[in-house]
């Protein structure tokens, strides 16, 4: 009763200061309720769990681990980043994981300077172009490997969130997801509540949970994370088109085949980049968003034009990234109708929709005393524009 009282109270004070838009009464889901709370928990501990059992078979039945990570789990995960990326945020087992300190309140929580944001980003990018390949030279078929990999990055997100605010060095900075999370999630489905983030630190400049439309140029100025911002929006698509080209080596051998593994899925990229540069150029910035979401839709279609074929066996090279070897019991056909299937829903769900903007998640309320005359203006309800661009050092809660 006295924390309802509590917030509505802010509420009011933000309203009569002229900081928050909108009726004067609290609007739902602006800070979630104690049973919203309750099943977000429960879904982090589920999810969690989950995780914790997939590393275990990577470890010690590495044959059905891999199956389960890379033919399991992996191949939805791009749909769940476009259809709800506020969902997967909330639920990411790396970040629970990692956010266990600060919702401990055993973090340093530092804040991060603009510029080491934007080169933190570039660091995802980077990240992810460096493991992404790796997965044909041993992780698709080293169990072990792939749980080192794993935990290699659970321990970097760890130390990440243990020493920063919040979300800012890790889940919003060098994790090799977010930049995906970014070019996929620019028309979500649906907007949640905030799982994690408690009164709103301003840790990120350009917060990506609760910015509207957010893509990977939707960034600072700085060159680092327009550099990042153009990687993906221009190179991903071509970058995944090369990577499916390459076949998974075993035994070791993919070692001795560098070469091709990084080569073929960074030629792509620089070919599908030069591209975007040109359409860009044409278009001048009245079309970049939609040339941007032209390419966005490009990567994500040329994923499942060969990704869900492989599941049964219909791949560019038979058995790779199977789950279950189909071949001789479905209908030869099948690859076309999925592609076709797919790649019109992604160019509808991209750039034929008409859809109302949302940011992936709503915006927690600020500490009271961001209220006064230096604070950012309290976010009211998931349809207000983010102001996120304050430079004032985090503050502590408690």
């Amino acid at each position: 009763m006295k924390d309802s009282t509590l917030w509505n109270g802010v509420h009011r004070l933000a309203v009569r200061r002229g900081r928050c838009r909108g009726s004067s009464r609290l609007p739902t889901g602006v800070r979630p309720s104690a049973g919203e709370r309750r099943a977000w928990r429960a879904a982090q501990v589920l999810v969690w769990g989950v995780g914790v059992v997939l590393l275990a078979l990577l470890l010690f039945v590495p044959n059905v681990g891999i199956h389960a990570f890379w033919n399991g789990l992996i191949p939805v995960a791009p749909a769940l980043l476009a259809l709800a990326p506020g969902v997967w945020r909330n639920v990411c087992p790396m970040g629970s994981t990692a956010l266990v300190a600060r919702h401990a309140g055993l973090s340093r929580r530092r804040r991060i300077s603009e510029a080491s944001q934007a080169r933190l980003s570039l660091v995802g990018v980077v990240l992810l172009l460096a493991i992404v390949p790796l997965r044909h030279v041993v992780l698709d078929t080293d169990g072990p490997a792939t749980a080192l990999a794993i935990a290699i990055l659970a321990l970097a997100a760890v130390v990440s969130c243990g020493h920063f605010e919040w979300k800012s060095a890790w889940c919003s900075g060098a994790c090799p997801v977010h930049p995906v999370e970014k070019l996929y999630g620019t028309k979500p489905l649906v907007t949640v509540a905030n799982a994690h983030c408690g009164p709103c630190e301003r840790c990120v400049v350009t917060c990506p949970d609760s910015s509207v439309a957010m893509t990977p140029l939707s960034a600072t100025p700085r060159p680092s994370a327009r550099l990042a911002g153009r990687l993906m929006v221009g190179g991903f698509a071509g970058f995944v088109w090369g990577w499916f080209h390459v076949p998974d080596y075993a035994g070791g051998e993919g070692w001795s085949h560098l070469s091709t593994a990084y080569g073929l899925p960074l030629a792509g990229m620089a070919a599908s980049l030069l591209l975007f540069t040109l359409l860009d150029y044409l278009g001048g910035p009245s079309r970049r968003r939609l040339v941007a979401s032209a390419f966005a839709a490009a990567a994500i279609a040329c994923y499942y034009w060969y990704r869900l074929p492989a599941l049964v066996g219909f791949g560019p090279f038979p058995g790779d990234g199977a789950l279950v070897d189909l071949r001789d019991s479905l209908p030869a056909w099948l690859p076309a109708a999925s592609r076709a299937v797919t790649t019109t829903f992604f160019a509808w769900w991209f750039l034929g929709r008409s859809s109302v903007v949302r940011s992936w998640s709503i915006r927690p309320l600020e500490r009271i005393a961001d209220l006064g005359g230096h604070g950012v203006s309290l976010i009211c309800g998931a349809g207000d524009a983010p102001r996120s661009g304050s430079t004032a050092p985090a503050r502590r809660t408690s």
